[in-house]
């Protein structure tokens, strides 16, 4: 999509409740969306809902969708597959790297270890080719993937040990999701995959050792601050992870042209909106958060750090040569990165180097 398309679409997007009006009954489509998340979670089950509203309110009525939390409709590992029958739903919202038993192609779509940031996936998605590898990935599966959004970059985890060395991650139950979980698994971590709603309680009775869930404010929310003392910060597999809403593609292509620009139009502007709740809601809970004494922060130590990214190049290798598509998917991913972290060295690394030795006031 050219930056003037991309522009008109947005334009569109703000533009079109003011134009639209309501529908006749007979006119009406009714949509349901199933999530992998809690309904009214922080972050991710908040703005599902006002994806699924936005769609309502842009269409005038004529295209409306019900929301269904994690579990309610179809338990949370089951939204993809929900979506690609359509029978269930028509519409899912969750991450890609959940279906990643699917085809571990999908990782590339949520992000990787030591991979793009959240500004930099939307760049690679919407201008750089991993829109259409993406919509390759899905269409065997019959599923149409819009990016929604991201959290931006998430914390390490939270532990009731201190890492200080490999050996110490050795044994460890261990939840995290994603290529990060394999590498970990490499490392002699038990892994462990708790659905978003379970992590607390399996925390509180000792069942994990660890988790990671997203950062300060969904993790506070979840209440992970009460269960453990250490937090680990940054996660080294999730820079920028990437939100999806998933539509069933038969259902899409049978919808009219603008109701398709509709729901187009409305994952770009949950796109935004995501980001900006997650990185304004995250800086106001880790100010509460070390307000309050909280856990004790920490960076993983050099040793650890490295062989993290040692072996996330491992796994990542072998990622890219486990299908001809997976060869495609990491040779755009992955030369798009290098061009960005020699950017970033001289953007957003800089400018940030320079705004903590100089901070007004």
């Amino acid at each position: 999509m050219k930056r003037r398309e991309f522009l008109g679409v947005a334009a569109g997007a703000i533009a079109m409740p003011a134009l639209v009006t309501s529908a006749r009954a007979d006119d009406r489509i009714e949509w349901r969306m199933a999530t992998a998340w809690p309904k009214g979670a922080p972050g991710v089950g908040v703005n599902a809902q006002r994806l699924a509203d936005r769609i309502g309110a842009m269409s005038g009525g004529r295209l409306t969708v019900k929301l269904y939390g994690a579990g309610e409709l179809v338990p949370p590992f089951e939204v993809f597959d929900a979506v690609s029958q359509g029978m269930v739903c028509e519409m899912g919202h969750g991450s890609p790297y959940y279906w990643q038993g699917k085809n571990p192609v999908f990782h590339y779509f949520t992000g990787v270890p030591f991979g793009l940031m959240a500004p930099e996936m939307a760049g690679w998605l919407q201008f750089g080719g991993g829109q259409a590898l993406w919509e390759e990935a899905y269409a065997p599966f019959g599923v149409q993937p819009f990016y929604a959004g991201s959290s931006g970059v998430q914390a390490g985890g939270w532990f009731n040990r201190e890492i200080k060395a490999l050996d110490d991650l050795k044994g460890l139950r261990f939840r995290i999701a994603g290529l990060g979980g394999e590498v970990m698994r490499r490392l002699g971590v038990s892994v462990v995959l708790t659905p978003p709603g379970e992590i607390f309680s399996s925390m509180q009775n000792r069942t994990i050792d660890a988790a990671e869930w997203v950062g300060p404010w969904n993790d506070m929310a979840f209440g992970l601050d009460r269960v453990a003392k250490y937090y680990y910060l940054p996660a080294f597999h999730e820079a920028g992870p990437a939100l999806e809403l998933l539509v069933n593609k038969e259902k899409f292509n049978a919808l009219p042209a603008d109701l398709q620009d509709i729901v187009r139009g409305a994952a770009m502007a949950s796109a935004a909106e995501a980001l900006a709740d997650f990185t304004f809601h995250n800086i106001e809970a880790f100010a509460r958060l070390t307000a309050e004494g909280g856990p004790e922060l920490r960076e993983w130590p050099e040793p650890v750090a490295a062989a993290l990214a040692r072996v996330s190049g491992e796994v990542l290798a072998e990622l890219a040569a486990s299908s001809e598509l997976a060869g495609r998917v990491a040779a755009s991913h992955d030369a798009y990165l290098a061009k960005a972290r020699q950017w970033s060295r001289w953007s957003d690394a800089a400018m940030l180097g320079l705004r903590n030795r100089h901070p007004l006031g």
